[in-house]
């Protein structure tokens, strides 16, 4: 029996290549990435910790941050609904249109966010296609909360949905047969067999879809109108300020968001994590 060829070891050129990769990687995040995120926190505590609690208690900023929030309570779990349910119809089931459904799904990412806003306002406008009869009905869309919310829902919608498809794909329908042989009803084998089995990606694509939906700028500030106090999320807020030159105030509101960013990118990873080990086992050979 012949001795196995030993292996070489890389040269000193691809070595080099490997070093030379990884430092740009790393100058290049540090440059574009770190050094921006840790200017925002530098500029906001500028003048100190005071003037930033200041800043942030602001009634302007208070009510931009509650209506952040409020509608992203709202948008998340109306995407959270469309999300399972487009998911379960793309993966369980065989119907024309199938192709078109999920292209639609992917719209958003490929729309421009102020295109979609600017459908809103030609569809729900004081001049608009229902904007007469909304206004004679006493019900306002554009330049209130309920603008904000369906432009916040449309530009996360794919989120949750794009998270499961692929899930659930990979996982087939086998175990839920099994339930619905065994006598299982729809609501049983939902609860009891396909949500324990899609929790980690459900958890993924909720975070992704809150963490879009509290940073959304483009979509919201077209439908917004900029009502100071009323319909300015906080995005909105940092660019009001800014514009404004309340530097401290825009910085403040800023961090706000940049430690959300930091702390989604902490959960991300944690659940990227879970949720990767979840395909790997319900993968073709896996275990």
């Amino acid at each position: 029996m012949s001795a196995r060829p030993r292996q070489r070891k890389p040269g000193l050129p691809r070595r080099l290549v490997h070093v030379v990769l990884i430092l740009f990687a790393l100058v290049f995040l540090l440059l574009f990435l770190v050094l921006p995120l840790a200017t925002v926190f530098v500029e906001a505590f500028r003048q100190g910790v005071l003037p930033y609690l200041s800043a942030i208690r602001e009634p302007e900023a208070l009510a931009a941050i509650r209506l952040t929030l409020l509608v992203a309570v709202i948008a998340v779990p109306l995407n959270v609904v469309f999300g399972l349910a487009a998911a379960w119809a793309m993966t369980r089931f065989e119907f024309r249109g199938k192709a078109l459904l999920g292209a639609l799904i992917d719209l958003p990412f490929s729309v421009s966010p102020v295109i979609s806003g600017l459908v809103y306002v030609l569809l729900f406008g004081a001049q608009g296609w229902f904007g007469p009869w909304l206004d004679a009905h006493g019900v306002k869309i554009i330049f209130a909360v309920p603008g904000l919310v369906l432009a916040t829902v449309f530009i996360t919608l794919p989120f949750v949905a794009r998270e499961l498809i692929p899930l659930m794909q990979a996982q087939g329908s086998e175990e839920e047969e099994a339930a619905r042989v065994l006598g299982a009803g729809g609501w049983q084998m939902f609860f009891r067999v396909t949500l324990p089995n899609i929790r980690w990606a459900l958890l993924y694509g909720v975070l992704l879809c809150n963490a879009r939906a509290m940073g959304e700028f483009g979509a919201v500030s077209v439908v917004s109108g900029h009502i100071r106090g009323l319909t300015t999320t906080m995005p909105l807020e940092v660019e009001m300020r800014y514009n404004e030159y309340d530097y401290v105030g825009a910085f403040a509101v800023a961090s706000l968001l940049a430690l959300l960013a930091l702390v989604t990118l902490g959960v991300k990873t944690l659940l990227e994590w879970r949720y990767r080990g979840e395909l790997a086992a319900h993968a073709p050979g896996g275990h």
